[in-house]
């Protein structure tokens, strides 16, 4: 009986193991839908246990049926098998790997996954085509999609909420896109922070949540402290009471912090619990995973917008730019798969959108350069509007056009930025390298069988969807600036930093005289 169940379930068509690892988003989401819709009619299906154990009794030969089993131990292979029989569409994943009727492990009662498990493992028709043939044949590719001008249709619209609310923000400034990459830190980490937390875990753990978020704005203390407190300190210069306490917050601004964590780790000992060790050493590791993983990219982030909002929109720019051009070439072009854990991705997808991101970069660096609001760092945290020498860098150098160059060309002088060669640096990695954040994001989710991050933005996922590939922009942003950009030599304003940040007003004075004794004496011997 065993085998004709089995192979009545062959024809219902569920999915082996390898299928369902190999399946594309929009399946999963059509998969998810079915199961929802499963469970919220299995009442109704039970009652037809009795009629499907009826067609078992009468395919083996039997004259009556016996009573029908009690649902908590029916094997879910008779539902199976009338399913198959009356034609209703395929189980779900999650009816495949253990079933509904499965009972939770601390309950003590039945389960069904073994049976279930042992009905999957079966023999591949001739007529089966193997999942890895499909694959290659490109049945996830974006072009094959049924559905695929719809998932479009919501992307763009979500798009372009997302760029019109990034454009008013860098409109505003540098403080107030500060305060949206704080916003996009505590979204971040609340979609981490839930991945691998156990409901029934946390509901005797009080408190356990609230520690997270001890540690995270502890860590933003630090992390942004660090980045900021010499332009605090240009900004309260006004006042002597509140400037000498902003002084002492960033003398001592690092004890804070350590006694801070310290504080953590305490409360984090008080509440280990016993036979819940390895669950709450396990979140406590996840945490300081989450932190290291945000805070890392935020701080070169946050230093890439004060040194310019140039340094941090045009790389978030690329990365939005290659996302972009990788969707549509793959939507309407794509065919060969380019990297197995994620199955949509392209080569034709990758390849143009790395031309059409490094050709953006190029004119993208010219159109931004000229202007002083993105150019000019900020030295302070005011909001008022910004003007200063745009240096070397964004002044432009004149070309002449070629003689061969035909007559109808309207321009016969062409003006380049000498920042756009860095961009084009920029452009490359943003279009060769970063993208494997995004690939490292997808196996990640994937190990962990899970879609996506969150669900907070339609069509994209979450959040960190969304920050997977700028994570790593940032950082080589930062590291680019610095290494190539930036002179290596102490600058003027460098020093004066240092003094500002480090000496008490009375020091200043005293190495004012000093330094004004000094040159005296130099121009004196000069003389």
């Amino acid at each position: 009986m065993d085998r004709d169940v089995s192979d009545l379930v062959v024809s219902s068509g569920l999915k082996t193991d390898c299928e369902i690892e190999s399946m594309s988003d929009d399946e999963w989401s059509s998969e998810e839908d079915l199961m929802q819709q499963l469970e919220e009619d299995i009442t109704t299906w039970l009652d037809y246990c009795r009629v499907a154990e009826c067609i078992v009794c009468e395919h083996l030969g039997r004259t009556h049926c016996e009573s029908p089993t009690p649902p908590e131990v029916f094997d879910f292979g008779f539902i199976s098998f009338f399913l198959a029989t009356a034609r209703i569409s395929p189980l779900p994943r999650s009816l495949t790997r253990g079933g509904i009727m499965q009972k939770d492990n601390d309950s003590g009662g039945p389960s069904t996954t073994s049976g279930l498990t042992g009905r999957l493992r079966r023999r591949r028709g001739s007529n089966e085509v193997p999942s890895e043939v499909v694959k290659a044949n490109g049945s996830h590719l974006l072009v094959d999609d049924t559905k695929k001008y719809k998932s479009m249709l919501i992307r763009i619209y979500s798009s372009v909420w997302m760029i019109g609310g990034f454009a008013f923000v860098i409109y505003m400034g540098h403080l107030y896109i500060w305060a949206m990459v704080v916003v996009i830190q505590i979204f971040m980490a609340r979609e981490l922070f839930n991945l691998l937390r156990r409901a029934h875990e946390d509901s005797r753990l009080p408190g356990f949540r609230l520690l997270n978020w001890h540690f995270f704005f502890t860590a933003m203390l630090f992390v942004y402290g660090r980045i900021l407190n010499q332009r605090l300190a240009n900004t309260v210069t006004s006042d002597k009471f509140l400037h000498k306490l902003v002084i002492g917050f960033i003398k001592y601004h690092m004890v804070t912090c350590y006694f801070l964590y310290i504080a953590g780790f305490m409360w984090f000992i008080l509440t280990l619990k016993k036979k819940m060790y390895k669950y709450q050493f396990g979140q406590y590791a996840w945490t300081h995973m989450i932190l290291i993983v945000v805070f890392t990219q935020s701080s070169f982030t946050v230093a890439n917008i004060f040194e310019g909002i140039f340094w941090f929109l045009l790389p978030a720019s690329l990365i939005v730019i290659n996302d972009i051009a990788a969707y549509f070439f793959g939507f309407f072009l794509g065919r060969t798969p380019l990297i197995k854990i994620s199955p949509k991705k392209t080569w034709e997808g990758f390849i143009g959108a790395s031309f059409a991101t490094v050709v953006s970069a190029f004119v993208l660096a010219n159109i931004l350069g000229r202007f002083q609001w993105l150019t000019c760092p900020r030295k302070d945290l005011s909001t008022g509007w910004l003007r200063c020498d745009p240096g070397p860098l964004f002044k432009p150098d004149y070309f002449n056009v070629p003689q061969w160059v035909p007559l109808w060309f309207p321009w016969r002088e062409i003006s380049v930025l000498p920042v756009q060669w860095h961009a084009l640096a920029l452009g490359l990695f943003s279009s060769i390298i970063a993208p494997f954040g995004g690939f490292f994001a997808s196996g990640f989710k994937r190990a962990f069988k899970f879609k996506d991050f969150g669900d907070s933005i339609p069509g994209h996922g979450g959040i960190t969807d969304r920050m997977d590939c700028q994570m790593v922009m940032a950082v080589f942003a930062y590291i680019y600036h610095q290494s190539f950009v930036v002179p290596q030599s102490l600058s003027i304003e460098a020093i004066m930093d240092q003094i500002l940040m480090n000496l008490t007003f009375e020091e200043q004075r005293a190495l004012f005289m000093k330094l004004e004794q000094i040159i005296q004496e130099r121009h004196f011997v000069e003389s």
